[in-house]
């Protein structure tokens, strides 16, 4: 017999080059385990399946519910479904509904989780043309000695990695081939290249680069490479202040509520309604964890609905806030009608955690449906977390191991010649406008949007 179920499944999987979807190999693994009737297997709309929340492209996903219709006699049937499926996949329950539930339209919230390095947060170099910026802006606005304060946590690091790690290397080299690493290291690439570098960092599915880097000898790119190690190596040996961290939570602080958040998203005019969205919480767990010797943080934000790359962008602009050391309310100026230039952070690092049923689950009590299960993932919670720590976390951190994401990620940002993001100084906003975002920085937009063409968006850019 049919009936309209809702499934509760933890999913994760990234796609792959033939644009495999999970959507597809849960419907082929319904149909395997004779879930779905011979007459429906053509056509998951024939089930009326339907997801709680998408995800950008190579975003993961803990949890996720869809509804359908089903066939669920045969007691063993989820057991037979994760039998067809890949390990990155599980369906943990199935629970009876109305035949009018909607996994989409009767979700109340999504919860989002988001690993990042501490790293991260750590200010641009003095000699990177951002670092430069800031500096000489907080000077212009009359606020170094604020600018100072701000930064004071991490007073010294990078003149002990120039002292401690860099100059020794460099010593240790031929003197001209020392000249020319010192000299490469002082004037970084061409804006676009990095440009290039850092969306490619941020979308680690993004296509091969079009830009051709200068060609180096092998000598010097055998150098400039083991001194990036160097560099690298130091960055992820940092452990954040207590009083940086503060920092970050105040800054995420400034998301909650009701806010414009169409600078975080993309195809949105700051008079679109359905660019106001509700934060309910955004939240740095207090005790950063330590994988491989890097330092990560884990930030989870829960809102009602989220737009197309709006959590990844959020994530960027705290990051920068605290890294340019200027004043946490700088977020509040991105829901005015000004149009900003805010990057979008690395796919690596976000996770759908869960979405949230709360109305419907008080309904269901209140109306005693003895018959029906609440929709939530409580009576998971222990095989989900391993399944979150053994598919989603470890791929998480050996990518990053392996690829140096967030490192090319925000050195792309700092070495960029663009005005486009001196409105995180001290002078704040009129800063983009004195220094002409009109030129360079459109090839921030432009470059951004090319990363996002060939993304499946929905027709209004809705995310989940």
């Amino acid at each position: 017999m049919q009936l309209t179920k809702e499934l509760e499944t933890t999913l994760y999987k990234r796609r792959n080059d033939n644009e495999k979807t999970i959507e597809g190999d849960l419907f082929a693994a319904f149909v395997a385990a004779g879930a779905i009737s011979k007459a429906n297997a053509d056509d998951p709309k024939k089930s009326s399946l339907v997801r709680c929340a998408r995800t950008d492209r190579g975003v993961h996903a803990a949890g996720n519910v869809i509804s359908l219709k089903m066939i669920i006699e045969d007691p063993d049937i989820v057991k037979k479904i994760n039998h067809n499926l890949s390990p990155q996949i599980r369906v943990w329950g199935i629970e009876q509904t109305n035949g009018a539930f909607s996994a989409y339209q009767l979700c109340d919230s999504r919860v989002y989780e988001y690993l990042i390095p501490t790293y991260s947060f750590l200010p641009p170099p003095p000699e990177s043309f951002l670092g430069k910026e800031l500096v000489r802006l907080a000077g212009e606005a009359d606020d170094l000695p604020g600018y100072e304060a701000r930064q004071s946590d991490i007073h010294g690091f990078w003149k002990d990695m120039e002292d401690k790690h860099i100059q020794p290397y460099l010593d240790s080299l031929d003197p001209n081939l020392s000249k020319s690493v010192r000299l490469k290291l002082d004037q970084p690439e061409p804006e676009v290249f990095q440009l290039r570098q850092s969306i490619k960092a941020a979308d680690t599915s993004a296509a091969p680069d079009s830009v051709s880097r200068p060609e180096l000898s092998e000598e010097l790119e055998g150098a400039l490479r083991k001194l990036k190690s160097i560099i690298i190596s130091v960055k992820k040996a940092y452990r954040i202040h207590p009083t940086r961290l503060a920092r970050v939570q105040s800054v995420l602080e400034q998301y909650v509520g009701t806010h414009n958040f169409h600078n975080h998203t993309i195809s949105k005019a700051p008079r679109d309604p359905s660019a106001k969205r509700i934060i309910k919480s955004f939240d740095v767990t207090p005790e950063p964890i330590l994988i491989n010797d890097t330092e990560w943080l884990s930030l989870k934000v829960h809102g009602q609905s989220f737009m197309m790359h709006q959590i990844r962008k959020m994530v960027t602009l705290a990051a920068l806030v605290v890294r340019c050391g200027c004043h946490e309310w700088r977020v509040q100026d991105t829901y005015g009608h000004e149009k900003v230039v805010v990057p979008k952070a690395p796919s690596l690092g976000l996770l759908l955690e869960r979405p949230v049923f709360d109305t419907f689950n008080t309904k269901l009590r209140t109306k005693g449906g003895e018959d029906r299960g609440e929709i939530g993932f409580e009576k998971y919670k222990q095989e989900i977390s391993e399944f979150k720590q053994r598919e989603i976390y470890e791929r998480i951190f050996r990518e990053e191991e392996r690829n140096d994401v967030f490192h090319s990620f925000f050195a792309g940002l700092d070495a960029a010649r663009t005005p486009d993001l001196l409105y995180l100084s001290s002078v704040g906003l009129p800063a983009v406008e004195k220094d002409g975002a009109a030129g360079k920085g459109e090839d921030v937009e432009r470059l951004a949007a090319q990363d996002s063409e060939d993304e499946e968006v929905g027709g209004n850019g809705e995310e989940g």
